[in-house]
């Protein structure tokens, strides 16, 4: 029996699963995957041969010599550089596809992190809504991304993390969801690269501001910063930090 052709829809939960998902856990056994399969009416199978689909189309994967499955190339491409045109507007098209498909709105799947907005109409809502969605896509993305761990001292501990952003939310449109403007980083470190007492460099190196280093001789700092210095933060499994991001950290941020 010829098999149904896939919807753009269900290209586009597929996509949304593939950016979430770490690269090992592309295949059939994984139960983000089973559960899309059941909620689609289509195999594990399928879905993870639609993910390595996306990985053979994913610059990242092409540029180590990893080509994925060719097979469905010419189905995923499409999908694919949408996203990476127009990541705002194609990510929160996939939240509201997966309400969807658990027969909810979009505001009642994430109403934890839609407090606080009541007050709010008509586009001012509507914005607001996406940007605090595409927020928390952007996070999960970036969590998958160091396997769940803080690049730099290595907390695992999810309350304790945050998707940090190398140029920050409020300064680069284009580039707030592109997961190379992305670092898994604990709370302390976190808001230390935020305010620019640290930075890490083009070998990924963590380099310590001038500033921090004045308090050498707080028992803190040997604590928590003094070992950091030169160190190598931890990699993530795809998406490294961009080297023009990390420029503009260095140059615009960073306390020299």
């Amino acid at each position: 029996m010829k098999s149904r052709l896939w919807t753009r829809e269900e290209l586009i939960l597929a996509l949304n699963l593939y950016l979430k998902l770490p690269f090992g856990k592309l295949h059939s056994r994984t139960p983000e995957i089973i559960y899309l399969a059941d909620n689609i009416n289509r195999t594990p199978g399928s879905i993870a041969m639609r993910l390595s689909n996306f990985a053979s189309v994913d610059s990242f994967h092409q540029e180590r010599g990893v080509i994925g499955l060719q097979g469905g190339k010419k189905q995923v491409e499409p999908i694919w550089n949408e996203f990476i045109n127009n990541k705002e507007d194609l990510l929160y098209e996939s939240e509201k596809i997966i309400a969807k498909m658990e027969h909810k709105s979009v505001e009642l799947k994430y109403a934890e992190i839609l407090i606080g907005i009541e007050h709010l109409r008509g586009k001012a809502k509507i914005q607001e809504v996406k940007t605090r969605v595409n927020q928390n896509v952007f996070r999960q993305i970036v969590m998958a991304n160091y396997y769940g761990k803080c690049a730099i001292s290595g907390v695992d501990i999810p309350e304790l993390l945050i998707a940090s952003h190398i140029i920050p939310w409020s300064k680069n449109e284009k580039e707030r969801l592109n997961p190379e403007n992305g670092i898994c980083l604990s709370a302390l470190y976190d808001k230390a690269f935020d305010t620019g007492l640290i930075s890490i460099n083009k070998r990924y190196e963590i380099i310590l501001s001038n500033y921090l280093k004045k308090k050498q001789k707080e028992e803190y700092y040997d604590k928590y910063f003094s070992h950091l210095d030169g160190k190598t933060i931890i990699l993530p499994q795809k998406y490294l930090p961009s080297e023009e991001f990390l420029e503009y950290h260095y140059d615009t941020i960073f306390r020299k």
